[in-house]
């Protein structure tokens, strides 16, 4: 079983530690007012966070997430990513 901890540090800062059986790894994202909005909608900061996550722990292995990254970023890599992410909280 994997575990996303999603702690606010900074107005659009968050640290995200991802934990399963074997160990862990420590993530730093950003993510603006603006985007939650565009890409969660009524949800907070934390759960767009998260689902994105869950998004990407689908498509890599935890090791394999950037360190440090804007959460848009994802779409770079996987652009069904914004569209999917909409979809999971519609």
């Amino acid at each position: 079983m994997t575990d996303i901890s999603v702690i606010q540090i900074s107005a659009d800062q968050y640290t995200v530690q991802i934990s399963d059986a074997t160990n862990s790894t420590i993530h730093q994202v950003r993510v603006s007012e603006a985007d939650v909005r565009r890409l969660g909608g009524d949800v907070g900061a934390a759960s767009l966070i998260e689902e994105s996550f869950r998004f990407l722990l689908e498509r890599e292995s935890k090791e394999s997430i950037l360190e440090t990254f804007d959460l848009p970023v994802i779409a770079r890599y996987f652009p069904e990513y914004e569209a999917e992410i909409r979809s999971r909280f519609s």
